[in-house]
């Protein structure tokens, strides 16, 4: 009997150290649960998501990450929701979003890279000064979002306040297209290529870069991001991810005008319209491709909204994480290949 309890003891002790040495093997490989799990990725069928758009219709993100799920989003805080429930692991989405999911939601969402820089103006028809906006009506793509909080600043800052001197209507981004093309509207704050079309199509007048409010003329429009969860849960598929994107910034900054055609192509693909030439070009010289988030700019952001009472608290400590991209950028590029 003392044999049988020994060889039996023996035999459950070589089973512990086998599954010991099995689960530290898959950590070590960067196993565990959520880490085979694909990674979800949100994005937007915007050209202010350039690199989302080529990494998804290239493959480069699929063959980074096999099993990837992408997920298209038409407005930040449905991606943020996304996020913050669980349905999503990471996320390209504007600054104003980032920032609000960030304080509102128990600080647990993390900016791991910029994305884009730029791209943001205020179109008018006829209105060459802000004093001849006075009794107009504007437009911002939403309430709330990172160009009507923008535009509300600025207005307030021309000495404009808003239901009283001037008029800020929230709409889609089309809509505001088609109301400025029929005259309903004088103009909008918009993300590009909006405001490009808005020249184009509708004869309007560029009476704000946002690029000039900025210091060195640079602004973040775009930011990739993920939760402190996912990144204790998922850190190397989040690695990957990160590595991905950089080797897309970094063809982007190489060579500028085969990227543009890539992303309008891709854009193609999910909304089934190209941008025309001109749009094309005339809004890519106003957006510039980022890598490392400043703080500063995500600050001066925060402390407008503050300002105008979207949010309580303009405390971002702990909202920026680039500790993986520091990692990536200090290491040869090792992402494959993102397409010609």
């Amino acid at each position: 009997m003392r044999i049988g309890f020994l060889v039996a003891s023996l035999a459950a002790l070589c089973l512990a150290v086998t599954g010991c040495k099995k689960e530290q093997a898959a950590k070590q490989a960067g196993g565990g649960a959520e880490q085979q799990k694909p990674l979800r990725m949100g994005f937007f069928p915007n050209i202010t998501h350039a690199q989302a758009l080529v990494g998804n219709a290239s493959g480069a993100f699929q063959q980074a990450l096999p099993g990837i799920e992408t997920k298209m989003f038409n407005a930040g805080p449905a991606a943020m929701e996304a996020l913050t429930s669980g349905s999503l692991d990471a996320s390209y989405v504007g600054t104003g979003p980032a920032i609000n999911t960030f304080l509102k939601a128990g600080r647990e969402l993390r900016i791991i890279a910029a994305a884009v820089d730029g791209g943001a103006v205020l179109v008018t028809k006829t209105a060459r000064s802000p004093a001849e906006l006075k009794g107009k009506t504007l437009a911002s793509p939403q309430l709330g979002n990172t160009q009507d909080i923008t535009l509300r600043h600025w207005l307030g800052q021309q000495g404009l306040k808003v239901g009283q001197d001037v008029t800020v209507t929230p709409l889609s981004n089309p809509d505001i297209l088609g109301l400025f093309l029929n005259g309903k509207i004088e103009g909008a704050w918009v993300p590009e290529p909006w405001g490009a079309r808005m020249v184009a199509e509708g004869g309007g007048h560029i009476l704000v870069d946002e690029r000039d409010l900025w210091p060195q003329r640079r602004f973040h429009t775009t930011v990739l991001v993920t939760t402190q969860k996912a990144l204790t849960e998922r850190r190397e598929q989040l690695k990957k991810l990160v590595r991905v994107h950089v080797e897309l910034t970094r063809q982007w900054q190489q060579q500028p005008d085969a990227f543009v055609s890539r992303v309008n192509d891709a854009f193609s693909k999910v909304t089934g319209h190209p941008i025309s030439e001109p749009v094309l070009k005339d809004s890519f010289t106003r957006l510039e491709p980022a890598l490392e988030p400043v703080p500063a700019q995500l600050q001066t952001a925060a402390e407008h909204a503050q300002q105008l009472g979207f949010i309580a608290s303009s405390d971002l400590k702990g909202l920026v994480d680039d500790s993986l991209l520091r990692e990536v950028m200090a290491t040869p590029s090792a992402a494959p290949d993102a397409g010609p």
